[in-house]
């Protein structure tokens, strides 16, 4: 598959993670600890969990840590993936890394829940999110649950060269329904500021997706 195109592409990103050091990038956090609490709240205890767009996140490891999983990260850029996997040593063993452009990611098993810190917000081309929406369909079980960040309507309008597309809640659910007409559900909503290692403030907004229940 041809990933150059989509988000940036495996080049784009693969220079992206090889300028700079990993807690030089501006989504870096020493601790994920936003994410730990949602999955927290939203994971089934022993279900898989995929983190999309992971690349050099040190989510894996914490939750690898904290025994939830098993845990798949998938991402455009293998390098990313090489610094979370040579940071983890031998507990990189127990992820399944997954080098994918998830916009024509085929998933070979289910997850109980799909965790996405800042991908989707990078698919400015409706194509591309039709493809994202699904695999997440495809990936998630039938009460699984899916976390999205995005960048706010008040968020950046640009990230690492690329234009992203900004949302609220309300809009970022209005674009799965468009795609994925009542399969979904918006179960949590809310909003966080991230400060980048040089102490810029991004302004995020998260929404928890759950299955709708099918009728017969």
């Amino acid at each position: 598959m041809d990933t150059d195109g989509a988000a940036g592409g495996t080049a784009h990103w693969d220079a992206v993670y090889r300028a700079r050091a990993e807690d030089r990038l501006t989504w870096f956090e020493a601790t994920p600890t936003l994410s730990l609490e949602l999955i927290a709240r939203h994971a089934v205890p022993g279900r898989p969990v995929i983190d999309v767009g992971g690349g050099a996140s040190r989510l894996a490891e914490a939750l690898v840590a904290r025994g939830v999983g098993p845990v798949t990260v998938l991402d455009l850029s293998p390098e990313a993936l090489a610094a979370s996997r040579a940071r983890m040593g031998a507990a990189a063993a127990q992820v399944d890394w997954i080098a994918a452009d998830v916009t024509g990611w085929v998933p070979d098993r289910r997850y109980g829940l799909w965790h996405d810190r800042a991908v989707f917000h990078f698919l400015t081309d409706a194509a591309q999110r039709a493809g994202y929406l699904r695999a997440l369909d495809a990936a998630l079980d039938p009460d699984g649950a899916a976390i999205l960040m995005t960048f706010a309507e008040d968020g950046p309008e640009t990230c690492s060269g690329l234009p992203v597309r900004r949302y609220s809640p309300d809009t970022l659910a209005a674009e799965v329904e468009a795609h994925l007409p009542g399969r979904f559900r918006l179960a949590e909503r809310g909003r966080h500021v991230h400060v980048t290692p040089k102490g810029n403030r991004q302004a995020f907004q998260l929404s928890v997706l759950r299955r709708q229940e099918q009728a017969e």
